[in-house]
């Protein structure tokens, strides 16, 4: 019988992250989507989680909070950073996973865990999710219980951690491409205007955005936006 009730959860188990991949496979390229759909699933998939958050940190002591399923992952953030300590903080910067089975009575961070239990917080379990340069992020699961999570909630947020960095790294990725590709077709638009009102060639064309946006101090993007959008090749408007 155990062996059954064991086959059945992993079964349980394959279907929930299935429909975890599918479901971040549909959001791919739109980051905040794909953020957002990380907490559901986390909600739907770890057993007696009640809230997910996904959070920033940015030189390890500012958080920043990028989905959350409620108010209070938020809350919870902003106390993490008001006292510079914390479960986040700590699963991001020091260790890949941070289980806090009684919040109230957690020794490791008395400043946070006094308040954080006035919220209505019992337990959490934090993962590191992802390292880009000196900005990192965690996966954040909440309870309002004590001893919510154990070593299966574990198991299971790991791999959803897993699952949810190969699909955040992809929608940045695609982001990235998609910003390239209209950079590249802004730049296009404004070497055609200047191609057919000045009589240039395209190597010409391209001379005057690049020598405008050095004088200018701007990105040769945003001076190809304004030529595409009013026609005119921007001048500095400082005065002398």
């Amino acid at each position: 019988m155990t062996s059954e009730r064991a086959q059945s959860g992993m079964q349980d188990l394959a279907e929930a992250m299935s429909r975890t991949a599918r479901r971040l496979q549909e959001e791919h390229g739109d980051i905040e989507r794909t953020l957002q759909a990380i907490t559901s699933a986390a909600v739907a998939v770890v057993p007696q989680a009640e809230d997910a958050s996904i959070s920033y940190v940015i030189g390890r002591q500012k958080i920043q909070p990028r989905a959350s399923t409620s108010a209070l992952p938020e809350e919870v953030d902003a106390l993490q950073e008001r006292v510079r300590q914390g479960p986040c903080l700590d699963a991001t910067w020091q260790q890949e996973v941070v289980r806090v089975d009684d919040v109230a009575g957690d020794g490791r961070w008395p400043l946070f865990g006094r308040e954080a239990a006035a919220m209505g917080v019992g337990s959490m379990v934090c993962f590191q999710l992802f390292v880009e340069g000196t900005r990192m992020g965690a996966l954040n699961l909440y309870a309002r219980t004590p001893d919510a999570f154990d070593e299966e909630s574990e198991h299971l947020g790991r791999m959803l951690a897993a699952h949810a960095a190969v699909a955040m790294a992809g929608a940045e990725h695609e982001r990235h491409l998609r910003v390239a590709v209209d950079s590249r077709d802004l730049i296009g638009q404004a070497k055609g205007i200047l191609m057919e009102r000045h009589k240039l060639t395209a190597d010409q064309a391209f001379g005057v955005l690049a020598r405008v946006s050095q004088e200018l101090n701007r990105k040769l993007v945003e001076v190809a936006r304004e030529v595409s959008e009013t026609g005119v090749v921007p001048r500095d408007r400082r005065p002398g």
